[in-house]
């Protein structure tokens, strides 16, 4: 049986999820929940930062990709190229990643259970690919940092409670 709203406000908790066509009620985040969504926005404004940085410097990195060029098939036309685009895509991918981020926190602030793991999913797509690509800088890094604070807080116990798992209420 779930608690009715009355008896989960009177722990101190937000009020059970609502159900599709109902109005949310509203509910002052804890103050965890609150830092993370500011963690989540600075992850993704730093994240762009970072792979903006890569991608305007990218002469440095293609000149030193031509000359380790082992393979006699790639001109250094291709591989300017290639790489040009490469870095493009990966500069997109931050963005799109920092809406990402920025959206599913705003929803996890929200009190939005499934918004939680959404982002717990995203930071372990991300960890994977900072550690096995190899356009990773300590700008990325950092934001993958900031990324990882930001969900630790948003699993402490004292914000466990404000992601409810979604059932009826009670009548």
């Amino acid at each position: 049986m779930t608690e009715s709203d009355d008896e989960r406000r009177a722990k101190g908790l937000p009020p059970a999820p609502a159900l599709p066509g109902e109005e949310p009620e509203r509910y002052d985040p804890p103050k965890p929940v609150q830092v993370s969504f500011w963690l989540w926005v600075a992850s993704g404004v730093v994240f762009i930062i970072g792979y903006a940085i890569i991608f305007f410097a990218r002469g440095t990195f293609i000149d030193q990709l031509i000359r380790n060029n082992t393979n006699t098939t790639a001109t250094p036309d291709d591989i300017r190229r290639g790489t040009t685009v490469l870095l493009a895509v990966l500069l997109v991918g931050a963005i799109s990643f920092a809406l990402l981020y920025v959206l599913f926190a705003y929803k996890a602030r929200q009190g939005t259970r499934s918004a939680r793991t959404v982002l717990t999913v995203l930071m372990v797509v991300t960890l994977l690919f900072q550690l096995v690509g190899q356009f990773a800088s300590l700008v990325t890094l950092i934001a993958t940092l900031l990324g990882l604070v930001a969900l630790l807080l948003m699993y402490l116990p004292s914000a466990n409670p404000y992601f409810p798992k979604v059932g009826r209420k009670a009548s």
